[in-house]
């Protein structure tokens, strides 16, 4: 095998993404050449809506994986927060590389930070999960609705649509953008999605030749880690349609993982902690322990 083509969204931070995977791919292996294969995706091209009403983040893979499928690309880089819980059937993550930042950014032209903004403020995101958090500390904000890529949603910032916006740090950093962030949010202050920061490569569960190629750029730690952390969404229903955050640490061969469920408006939010060496028990645990706590009726509400 000596050439490969990667499937990827349009977008400049997911061409920024496959190039990555491609740079590494090419220096890996003498004489591999890696292409790129850029597909417009449903998610991309519906901006108006909430993903929850359009069909979940399922939305931004399922055309990248018929190219796989169809024998148009080997293999499809994605952002790992963008990724359902289950796949198809035929298809496996063959790697997961080392994370960036997972936290997330509170990104203003006029403010430092949420406590400098004042009661009305706008703040613009398309995640429940962060809409849900930001408005348990600050109940007196407007969440409104924010889709498109990062140059699209900063563009809105900057035209006075928001006062505010919340962006993953990642793709800001990947995209050379680092100087927009105001602060870090802490992961006290916004527990992040499953896999928030890490990039998955999937490709076809038969195609043992890929997956040997992709083998050296998986991180275990990593790996682990976002295992754990969609095995909590796995468990609540692996659905966008859900504020839900999970986030786990290695920690001398230890996971330590936090998860929390919300309500949309952020009234109610549960959280809870698990720790342990297997990825898909420590996910199952926190999953349990916010169902023991009522997940399941606030979830029941979403549907």
């Amino acid at each position: 095998m000596s050439k490969l083509v990667i499937a990827t969204r349009k977008s400049r931070l997911a061409l920024w993404q496959a190039e990555h995977v491609k740079e590494r791919l090419e220096a890996l292996h003498a004489g591999l050449q890696v292409e790129l294969l850029p597909l417009s995706t449903r998610g991309d091209e519906v901006l108006d809506r909430s993903l929850e009403k359009v069909g979940g983040k399922g939305l931004f893979v399922k055309e990248l994986e018929n190219a796989i499928a169809a024998g148009r690309a080997d293999l499809a880089v994605h952002s790992m927060k963008d990724v359902p819980a289950d796949l198809p059937p035929g298809f496996v993550l063959a790697a997961i590389t080392s994370r960036e930042d997972p936290r997330d950014a509170f990104v203003s032209s006029r403010y430092e930070s949420f406590d400098a903004m004042p009661p009305g403020a706008v703040v613009g995101t398309s995640s429940l999960r962060r809409a849900a958090q930001i408005s348990e500390r600050y109940p007196s904000f407007e969440i409104k609705l924010l889709r498109g890529n990062v140059e699209t949603r900063l563009a809105k910032l900057d035209r006075g649509e928001y006062h505010a916006i919340v962006l993953a740090v990642a793709g800001l950093v990947r995209l050379g953008l680092q100087q927009r962030i105001r602060s870090r949010l802490g992961i006290d202050q916004s527990l992040p999605a499953p896999g928030q920061g890490a990039l998955g490569i999937e490709c076809l569960a038969e195609r043992d030749d890929v997956q040997e190629r992709l083998r050296l750029l998986a991180d275990p730690d990593t790996a682990a880690c976002v295992r754990a952390e969609r095995a909590v969404s796995r468990a609540l229903g692996g659905s966008c349609t859900i504020p839900l955050a999970a986030y786990a640490v290695m920690e001398a061969g230890t996971l330590k993982l936090e998860a929390l469920v919300a309500s949309p408006d952020g009234r109610r939010i549960l959280r809870a902690q698990s720790q342990g060496k297997d990825a898909e028990a420590v996910g199952a645990a926190a999953a349990r322990a916010l169902k023991e706590q009522g997940a399941e009726a606030i979830l029941a509400l979403l549907k």
